[in-house]
């Protein structure tokens, strides 16, 4: 009994939530037979409970398999929602969605849905803030820290919502320098904070230059844990932010950019990642910051309380916790 509960209490510790679920616990002991419950992401975790035991009778049949089957999307039908470890508004943020977002349900809540995002990205997520099906397939990016949308094309008339950076619109229409806009409503923004997704240079030097003048932007925004928007950003979902302006995708937290760029050394070049680990936490990685060219760093921290520019030779707190650089825009 010992060593079962020792084997899923190191199991659960070793999941990474972010990506997968493993909550499962001894609901009975009779005889020789194990029954256990709760949840699990998919079938090959199941599996591998039983190879771990393989002198126990396991029962699992109280244990939900999320990725089972087929199951229902949606997408976020307001400016902005967040995204949670647990199903209340009680605790942190764990990410935030814009409007558009794809996800999909593996599990409900009362008001809340469990859902995956198409990195694989789980959380929480409030349903009453969600549509059915994808929302229709953008064409321009909101490329400011948070937009008016308003009911006719002159900053007089009434402001219907506000739109925050990187959300994916539809372009209606367009009147001199203004344009309308379908998001979660449909009103009019000054089309110069928006950026046509056909329009995104392919060139790679043309992306840096992009990254250059689209992060000079978010300065001034302030830092929260969480948070992905003008509305308050931190450290990964800036870089991230910015890769999403030139047609990058990036993993969401800086520990799994730091597992998926490819190391570069120097000369850094504009949006490359510097990455840092700070004490007081599991992850190698806990910071990350994006390159203007050599060792200056712009970066979303807790330190400047928002995004603001560093430079790694004169800030030594950085260089000490610094561990390496990488790219997304170099080729592997």
């Amino acid at each position: 009994m010992t060593d079962i509960q020792s084997t899923l209490a190191r199991l659960a510790k070793e999941n990474d939530q972010r990506t997968s679920v493993f909550e499962v616990e001894i609901q009975e002991l009779k005889n020789s037979t194990v029954t256990l419950s709760g949840r699990l992401l998919d079938r090959s975790q199941l599996e591998e409970l039983h190879r771990l035991f393989p002198n126990l009778k396991l029962d699992t049949a109280l244990i939900r398999v999320l990725d089972a089957g087929t199951h229902e999307f949606v997408h976020v039908a307001t400016s902005l929602t967040g995204l949670y470890e647990r199903p209340t508004f009680n605790m942190p943020l764990s990410s935030e969605l814009t409007y558009g977002t794809t996800l999909e349900v593996l599990d409900e809540k009362d008001n809340w849905v469990f859902t995956r995002q198409t990195d694989g990205y789980l959380g929480w997520v409030y349903r009453p803030y969600l549509s059915e099906g994808p929302a229709p397939a953008a064409t321009h990016l909101v490329l400011t820290p948070s937009t008016e949308l308003h009911t006719h094309p002159e900053e007089s008339s009434p402001v219907l919502t506000r739109l925050v950076s990187g959300t994916g619109v539809v372009l209606q229409e367009i009147n001199d320098d203004w344009a309308r806009v379908q998001a979660h409503r449909s009103g009019w923004m000054r089309s110069s904070r928006l950026r046509s997704l056909a329009g995104i240079p392919s060139d790679v030097q043309e992306k840096r230059t992009c990254m250059a003048s689209d992060a000079m932007r978010m300065i001034g925004v302030p830092y929260l844990w969480g948070g992905t928007s003008g509305n308050g950003i931190d450290c990964s979902g800036f870089a991230r932010l910015l890769h999403r302006w030139v047609g990058v995708d990036i993993p969401r937290d800086a520990d799994m950019q730091y597992q998926a760029a490819f190391p570069v050394e120097p000369p850094y070049e504009t949006g490359d990642l510097f990455f840092f680990g700070e004490g007081g936490s599991g992850r190698k990685v806990t910071h990350v910051g994006v390159s203007l060219g050599g060792w200056r760093v712009i970066h979303a921290s807790r330190g400047n309380n928002g995004v603001y520019i560093d430079d790694l030779q004169e800030k030594w707190s950085l260089r000490d916790s610094f561990v390496r650089a990488g790219s997304f825009l170099r080729q592997k």
